[in-house]
């Protein structure tokens, strides 16, 4: 009996020990194989409209402050802006355009960030050549724009957007004639897969801006200022930190970086319906499974190795990215790190919130590095 009991007991053993490598892998497949659309919020029902403005049905969606794309079914796409009147009934906004489709009422749509849609001639009628930079797993789509500045910047997009998340940015760097690449990396459509399919948090990915700020160099840019947002910011980190170029790195800008692996990693485990014990489960899992070195992490996140001047763009109601880790960077970094906050933004989608406020600090930030 005691050798059947204990086989019994190991059986359970091995089969809690699956059952716990499988919710694992569940709940962290969001964050290893990111979704560019993974930024749309839940339905929201068009309810009427009107010329020049849209009621929509109340919601944290259809309150949101700023300026907003709206998507529905059949590539819709319209863009809103603040809002002119709320109350139980319904949320109304303004209207800008509706450039895609048309709204009528009852349709459902999502709204979403990605208010420029295209590339930086259809979307805001700016000149720029598709090139590629030559990564080490292959060729990288990447968008130039040109300017008569000597410090080139390097945009480098999220992993749950693409290269679409730089076009809102792209206008002020054209009025300060800065020169622009905005980058893929490996996974990106059109750029090479990473040899295992996953997304590894910026711990391989950094190396593909590394071959853009090389591409630049080469270019004729004497420096290079790094742009990023989400993980594409802490891509840059990285790069700031690791390359051998890092010399003719004159600036950062880091828009809602993840500093705080674990704990985006336990969040994002929850977007996707996993809590507790689960959520846990996934941030380990998805660590496990990329091999992400997380002393490094603490090292980016602790700014041990950050020597330019550095602004950081982040939000206290991020839901992803904990504002704690972006103050802690601030504090000890105080003589190169300008925290702005952004009240309410939600994580990566800070210009929407406040588009001129950001555009502006961006504006006054970048100019005495010109």
């Amino acid at each position: 009996m005691r050798w059947g009991t204990a086989a019994v007991v190991a059986a359970a053993a091995v089969g809690a020990g699956a059952v716990v490598l499988v919710v694992g892998r569940r709940a962290s497949e969001r964050m290893v194989r990111p979704s560019a659309a993974g930024q749309e919020s839940g339905p929201v029902q068009v309810r009427s409209l009107a010329p020049g403005r849209v009621t929509f049905s109340r919601g944290p969606e259809s309150l949101r402050p700023g300026r907003w794309a709206v998507e529905w079914e059949g590539g819709g796409h319209a863009v809103v802006e603040e809002v002119l009147h709320s109350d139980e009934q319904g949320v109304t906004r303004r209207l800008v355009r509706a450039d895609r489709g048309a709204l009528t009422p009852g349709t459902e749509v999502r709204f979403t960030p990605r208010v420029h849609l295209g590339d930086p001639t259809s979307a805001l009628g700016l000149p720029f050549t598709d090139t590629a930079v030559e990564g080490e797993l292959g060729a990288l789509p990447a968008w130039r724009l040109d300017g008569k500045r000597g410090t080139w910047v390097i945009l480098v997009h999220g992993t749950e957007a693409d290269r679409q998340q730089t076009l809102p940015v792209l206008p002020v760097l054209h009025r300060l004639g800065l020169p622009a690449l905005s980058v893929t990396y490996r996974g990106d459509e059109g750029a090479p897969a990473s040899p295992d399919g996953l997304s590894h948090f910026g711990e391989t990915e950094w190396r593909d801006v590394e071959a853009a700020v090389r591409l630049a160099l080469d270019s004729g840019a004497g420096r290079v200022v790094l742009y990023g947002w989400s993980l594409g910011a802490t891509m840059v980190l990285q790069t700031a930190a690791r390359s051998e170029w890092a010399h003719a790195i004159s600036g950062l800008v880091l828009d809602s970086p993840v500093l705080d692996l674990p704990a985006s990693a336990r969040r994002d485990a929850a977007r996707a319906g996993f809590t507790g014990v689960a959520a846990e489960l996934g941030a380990l899992a998805a660590e496990g499974r990329t091999g992400v070195d997380l002393a490094g992490f603490s090292r980016l996140a602790e700014g041990t190795d950050l020597r330019v001047p550095t602004l950081l763009l982040h939000s206290p109601a991020d839901r992803i990215a904990p504002f704690r880790t972006a103050e802690r960077l601030a504090a000890a970094r105080p003589q190169v790190v300008s925290l702005q906050p952004f009240p309410g933004a939600e994580h990566a989608a800070l210009w929407n919130s406040a588009p001129d406020h950001y555009t502006e600090l961006l504006r006054r930030w970048l100019t005495p590095l010109l």
